[in-house]
This record gives structure tokens, sequence and C-alpha cells, in this order.
């Protein structure tokens, strides 16, 4: 009985730390509304997929109502009367209050795991391939959404289009695996099929390719959704013969590093790869490869590499090699520390703990470069 007591009591911690808060933002936002609520959860949080929602330029709350603004001007003028004022896309206080969600999640999932008693081998996170890539194309089907011209309506409205929209579009995953999962491993043990893997795998391929055949009727039926194959084709091809290059080179010279992941970390490192050439390419070379115009990335972290790169470089090597290429080295070299990190140790001692991180961490690459290379391709 005590073992037991010593298993659930930091699944009550958990528990207990999420009560208490959410008892400490409601009651701020109650008590303190014009600071806690307006100026930190709906400036940072909430606002901005509102905006992103209602395709506006930004959204302005002003004593108890909300303005949409659709000129960056007037959202310009509204910042500086003092007006609190949401923008669509993340800040740097977003980006970190998501990523401490994240990991706080993250924990709950491993006790999830362990009730379910699956992720101690390494089935789990290849299982979950499909629904990264499914998560990456869910949230283009919002960009399709918002690409409807003026007069015609849209297929998924306002509310329900915020379920699709970073970052509640992680929770909505969250929860779709989450059922995809508990349906697996029930078959699982009943023995009707040999693994959990097997059905998990098919659900996610699945629900991938019917998203992908939704848009590619887009672009079939509609003049507001494009087809350009070659974007996905170049940036498929570029991650891949990076990887390839750098996964070699670590065999050769340092094979150490990827003793502990094996395969994973060939998948962490091509993920991430994907992202990084897709911000690279449609930063730098959307034009060139025949789209209507370039993408400016939406992460500070993007901005922040291209305005720095700008400032480094004169304009007579920037125009020729671009001032996105940065972000590609910086996330190969992430993913290849990551890698390196995670030696045979960590998996002998908590192997669930380390699969789940490892998923985490393709996912939060994998997801938005599929994203971001998926609406280019449709031209979105």
């Amino acid at each position: 009985m005590a073992m037991s007591s010593e298993r659930i009591a930091p699944e009550r911690a958990w528990l207990g730390a999420s009560i208490v808060g959410l008892v400490v933002l409601i009651g701020g936002s109650l008590a303190f509304p014009r600071w806690v609520y307006d100026r930190f959860i709906w400036q940072y949080f909430w606002g901005p997929v509102y905006a992103d929602a209602q395709s506006a330029q930004c959204a302005v709350s002003d004593g108890g109502s909300v303005r949409l603004l659709n000129s960056a001007d007037a959202c310009q003028t509204a910042i500086e009367q003092g007006a609190v004022v949401a923008e669509p896309g993340y800040t740097v206080v977003s980006e970190i209050g998501y990523m401490v969600i994240l990991l706080f999640m993250l924990v709950g999932v491993l006790f999830l795991l362990r009730r379910l008693d699956v992720g101690r081998d390494r089935e789990l996170f290849f299982a979950l391939i499909p629904f990264m890539f499914f998560g990456g194309v869910l949230r283009v089907v919002e960009d399709a959404n918002d690409a409807v011209p003026s007069g015609f309506d849209p297929l998924i409205a306002y509310p329900l289009n915020t379920l699709i929209i970073s970052p509640i579009i992680y929770f909505t995953m969250f929860v779709i695996v989450l059922v995809a999962l508990v349906g697996s491993v029930v078959p699982a043990r009943r023995e009707w099929v040999d693994s959990y893997r097997s059905p998990l795998t098919a659900i996610g391929t699945i629900v991938l390719g019917a998203t992908i055949v939704y848009l590619l009727w887009l672009a079939i039926a509609t003049e507001y959704v494009q087809l350009y194959p070659q974007i996905t084709l170049i940036t498929l091809l570029v991650a891949t013969i990076t990887t390839g290059g750098i996964w070699i080179g670590l065999q050769r010279y340092a094979p150490t590093v990827n003793h502990g992941t094996g395969y994973i970390g060939l998948a962490v490192l091509w993920g991430h790869a994907v992202d990084g050439a897709a911000n690279v390419i449609l930063t730098n070379w959307a034009t060139a490869l025949g789209l209507p115009s370039n993408y400016f990335p939406k992460h500070p972290v993007n901005r922040a590499v291209i305005d720095i790169t700008g400032q480094l470089l004169p304009p007579s090597i920037t125009s020729v090699i671009g001032t996105s290429w940065p972000f590609l080295l910086i996330k190969l070299i992430a993913a290849v520390g990551v890698i390196w990190i995670f030696d045979e140790a960590i998996f002998e001692e908590s192997p669930r703990y380390a699969v789940l991180l490892l998923i985490a961490i393709l996912a939060v690459g994998l997801g938005p470069g599929t994203r971001d290379m998926v609406r280019a391709t449709f031209g979105i």
C-alpha cells in the first residue's frame, strides 16, 4: 500500500499545482483585471489568437470592448495611445509562457504513459511521427480558411477556427493524440493486434492523408489556393541532404554522439532540418521558386536571426545568399546537441521521460516546419 501511495503522490502534486495555477490566474484576473487579464493573458496569449482567427492586423482591448484593426498604421497608433494591442503571432513573453506550459504538460503526460504502461520502448516515438506531420498540415487548413475571399463564408468560422490556430492547436492535437493512443492501447491489451504501434500509426496516417486530400481539393476547386509542389520537393531535398551529410559525419568521426538515440536522433535531426530549410527557402527564395512573394516569419527568434544577419553582412552578400540561412545552421547545431545529450544512460534510467522529451523536441521542429512548407506549397 505504501508503494502505491508513493506512486500516486507525484500525480496528485501535479494536479494540485494545476489547480493552484488556475486559481492564481483566475483570481488575479478578477482582482486586477487591467494588469493580469488585459496586459498579460489577453495581450500575449488570447488576443493574438483572436486577431489571427478574425484575419485582422491586430486586436485592441479598450475598456472591456475589443476592436479589430486591419492596418499596421492603425495598430501603431493604438499602441502609441496606450491601448492594449495584440497582434497575430508570438512574442518573447508568449514563447516563454508556452515553453513553461509545455514542460509542465510533459510531466502530466509522463504520468499518463505510466498509467497506460506504454512509452518504455521507442515504438511510441515512431508511431507519433504521422501526427506531427498532421499537426502542421492541419494548421494550413486554417491558413486556407483565412485566404477565403471577402463575400464568401469560410468553411470553419470563428470561434471553431481558434482550435486550429497556434498555440491552441497544440492542445487540440494533444486531445486527438490522446484519444488515438487510448484507442490503440485497448485492442493491443485485448490481443486483437500485436502492438499498439500499428493502429496508432494507421490513425495518424489516415487523418494526415485526409487533410492533404482536402487541401488538394481546394487547389483544384478554388482560385485562392494554388499548387506549388516544387516547394515541398526542394525543402525536403535540402533537409535530407543536410541531414544525411551531418549523420554520415557523426557516424564516421563522432559515433558516440548518437549512440544513445540511434534512429530517433536521425529523425530529430531531419525534423529540425525541415523547419530550418523551410524558413530559409520561404524567407529568401520563395519568389525565385515561382511564388508571388516571399514570406516573413512570425517567431521572434527567426526575425532576430534575419535582423542580425542583415546588420552583420553587407547588402552585396545578403542579396546573393539571403539573411535567413543562419537559422538552418542554428537548428542543425541545436539538434546535434540534443542527440549528444540523450546518451544511453538517460534511456536506461528513465526511458519514458527520454522518449517523451524527444517526441516533444521533434514536434516543435517538424510541426512548424511542415506547416511552413505545406502552406507555401499551396500558395497560402
